[in-house]
């Protein structure tokens, strides 16, 4: 079985263009157990954003709003929205490669003999 990854933790996660000159991803997660994930800064930070996407990790913004168990990351598009090099203009597919990471395992909680009990 393959590891469990941000998306399947996730209500949604979703991309869009916010403006010509930026991407923005919502990453909207049920519970406080998902939003703990989602929140890690360990786990989502600005280099990993700047390693996935190809930006500076200076010009990634993460707003992390716990009471609504969302995580908000901006960053500049790498090409201007419907430019000659734009593949995506709504920016609707940029979410794909975040919600297939892969959760750390220390995320991961495995069932212990208290948990099996009746």
């Amino acid at each position: 079985m393959p590891d469990p990854t941000l998306g399947d933790f996730a209500t949604e996660i979703r991309s869009k263009n916010a403006g010509p000159f930026w991407v923005t991803m919502d990453t909207f997660m049920p519970d406080e157990t998902g939003y703990a994930i989602a929140a890690d800064e360990d786990f989502v930070n600005e280099r990993l954003i700047s390693r996935l996407y190809g930006v500076p990790a200076d010009t990634v913004q993460i707003f992390r709003i716990p009471a609504l168990n969302v995580v908000k990351i901006s960053f500049p598009r790498p090409v201007t929205q419907a430019s000659l090099r734009d593949r995506d203009i709504h920016a609707g597919q940029h979410h794909v490669p975040l919600a297939a990471l892969p959760v750390p395992a220390r995320h991961l909680t495995t069932p212990t003999e208290s948990d099996t009990r009746v």
